[in-house]
């Protein structure tokens, strides 16, 4: 059984290939990677430097069945996501790992999902550490924006549009497949299973609408939840219309108060949830196409506080559902 150290550098230790590539003239982004008591980053001058963390635990937020491919792959992509909210181009990111055993038939396909992800967007594992306990994976990732251009939660204003990418409530769908609540054919699960378990970050997206949205979130704790959040920071209120949210193919045969569940109150969808004016309808959808994810305005923001949901003839739809809480 391999040691902390030897851990490591099997599994986690490569040249970080973004040194040599310059953001600027004399400027590396990565000056320094895995090695040192410190990794050293580069920021591009005018930029601002966007960081944020993430925990997986397991049983709180995946189950022991995942493939550790896909875990990897997970682990990363929830905090893409954060940087993907924000506008931010991704620089680098550590990795704490808490490990019942060193185990190299985990560690290998865990490590090659993670690197997938990361060499897809551009960006290095930098340091970390590890340690024995239950098994738990922490990341902070770093990227860049250019300064005063970060999509904020705060930013949104009455007669927005709200605007909602991809599709929603496929991973909450797999996660009552899982709980036996409902029962999915075999093709049908591994679809949404793929949703719950291998979540796209939307980092070109996030990129794209810098300058158009007026703000932004990414879908972690359901839409009602995170909706919430936009809707505090700006002082303003929404109206969604529920027949009008991006919904699978599978999800979709479902019946009526499950999809409302899904799509309003399910999480794990780690899609974007943004505003922009509505003069800038077909800009957002441009910007939807250019970074190849499909864009749908779902809703409007207004000055009467708090959130309304209707169908598509404008019919008030109950929402008996709270965002999820780690503590509740």
């Amino acid at each position: 059984m391999p040691g902390e150290f030897e851990l490591i550098a099997r599994h986690f230790t490569r040249p970080v290939r973004r040194a040599a590539i310059e953001s600027s003239p004399g400027t590396q982004r990565v000056a320094l990677g895995v090695g040192d008591d410190c990794a050293l980053l580069n920021v591009t001058p005018g930029m601002q430097l966007a960081v944020s963390c993430d925990m997986l635990v397991e049983g709180r937020h995946f189950l022991s069945t995942v493939a550790p491919e896909r875990l990897g792959h997970k682990a990363l992509a929830v905090n893409l996501s954060d940087l993907a909210a924000c506008g931010a181009e991704p620089l680098a990111f550590t990795l704490a790992l808490a490990l019942p055993r060193a185990d190299d038939a985990f560690l290998a396909p865990f490590a090659q999902g993670l690197y997938a992800l990361a060499d897809a967007h551009g960006i290095e594992l930098v340091g970390g550490d590890t340690t024995a306990g239950p098994l738990n994976i922490c990341i902070t990732v770093f990227g860049q924006v250019p300064a005063g251009q970060a999509l904020l939660r705060s930013g949104a204003r009455p007669g927005d549009e709200l605007w909602v990418s991809g599709t929603l409530g496929d991973a909450r769908l797999a996660l009552e497949a899982f709980r036996g609540r409902v029962v999915l054919p075999g093709e049908a699960f591994e679809t949404v299973r793929e949703a719950m378990e291998r979540p796209q970050p939307r980092v070109a997206l996030g990129r794209a609408l810098r300058g158009l949205a007026t703000s932004a979130i990414d879908l972690s704790d359901g839409l009602l939840g995170d909706l919430g959040h936009v809707l505090r920071r700006s002082g303003v209120g929404a109206t969604v219309n529920v027949d009008a949210l991006p919904r699978g193919a599978v999800l979709a045969t479902m019946p009526q108060p499950l999809q409302h569940e899904c799509l309003l109150a399910g999480g794990d969808d780690y899609e974007l949830l943004f505003s922009a004016p509505a003069q800038a309808h077909a800009a957002v959808q441009a910007a939807g196409v250019a970074a190849g994810v499909a864009v749908h305005c779902c809703g409007q923001l207004d000055a009467q506080r708090g959130l309304r949901v209707v169908d598509g003839d404008g019919r008030p739809v109950a929402t008996p559902w709270h965002a999820f809480d780690h503590f509740l």
